[in-house]
């Protein structure tokens, strides 16, 4: 394992102790419910949204004394929304995986029906743990923009509405431009969501909060580039997961359409154009995480 794959990684297990305490631990009558929301976040992962969130922050000066109180809840939230939203995929009405990360899907652990109500509750509890985050005199109006930026992200307008083309989709052909709206809303608008929160929580001024979508834009569609491109090259031990879905769903995807060498082309060129736009807010050595973990997310082999 390289010296990046350690930063992530121990990066990783910081933020999984970060939202540890926002998940919920409720009334004595619904434990299981409890169970399988821990489960279905804390089984693994790369923490990727939420470290996008952290390391944009720190990369535009936001402040250490604030992270706990006013970072932290976000962590979760974006954390939580990405977590429901994989619950939900794996769904026998979606993908009907019954592995992820290597271990049992949240829906083959725990039955259908409460799969269903995990991610209806991850949902829930990722609004409320952003709502929790503190607003100080100095972080006054912060919040409730960040916050309608992550409801926006999630919501119809983006991941859900690219979902709801993609599962519409399923067994016929797409169009190279219904395939990127999928891919902008479906992966993009989450990853979008990260930067520009980041951004907003730092203090950031407007334009940056927009170059900030702009290149997290770019890395979700390399992202789900070389998603593609794993789904046909990897392996299920490697991956963790089934790989070959979306030939056994018929699912159109850019390697279908425009071959295996051109979309790794388009993985190098969107990603160096996302790493121009951050070489624009230089911050020093506290900016070489940010793009550190962007470069390695679209060299990414599992």
């Amino acid at each position: 394992m390289n010296t990046m794959n350690l930063e992530m990684g121990k990066l990783a297990e910081e933020i999984t102790e970060r939202i540890r305490k926002f998940l919920p631990a409720g009334g004595e009558y619904q434990n299981t419910l409890d169970e399988a929301m821990a489960y279905s976040v804390l089984n693994g992962g790369k923490r990727i949204r939420p470290a996008l969130i952290l390391l944009t922050y720190r990369a535009l000066g936001g402040p250490a004394e604030e992270e706990t109180t006013l970072v932290d809840p976000f962590l979760a939230a974006i954390e939580m929304i990405h977590s429901y939203s994989l619950v939900h995929d794996d769904l026998p009405a979606m993908d009907n995986d019954r592995f992820r990360r290597g271990k049992l899907t949240t829906h083959a652990k725990y039955g259908h029906a409460m799969g269903v109500l995990a991610g209806d509750g991850l949902l829930n509890a990722a609004y409320e743990a952003a709502l929790s985050a503190e607003e100080t005199e100095q972080t006054r109006g912060r919040v409730i923009p960040a916050l309608r930026v992550l409801a926006e992200k999630a919501g119809c307008l983006g991941m859900v509405g690219g979902q709801s083309v993609d599962v519409e989709k399923t067994g016929q052909p797409m169009t190279a431009k219904e395939l990127d709206y999928v891919y902008r809303l479906k992966t993009g608008a989450l990853l979008q969501a990260a930067m520009q929160v980041g951004a907003i929580l730092a203090g950031a001024d407007q334009e940056t909060v927009e170059k900030m979508g702009e290149a997290a834009l770019k890395v979700g569609l390399a992202f789900q580039i070389q998603d593609d491109i794993l789904d046909i090259a990897s392996t299920t031990e490697v991956l963790g997961k089934p790989v070959g879905s979306d030939e056994k769903n018929h699912k159109t995807t850019y390697v279908t359409l425009n071959g295996m060498r051109a979309s790794k082309e388009a993985v190098e060129n969107l990603s160096g154009e996302a790493l121009s736009i951050l070489s624009d807010y230089p911050g020093g050595k506290r900016g070489e995480p940010l793009a550190e973990l962007v470069s390695a997310l679209v060299g990414r082999t599992v």
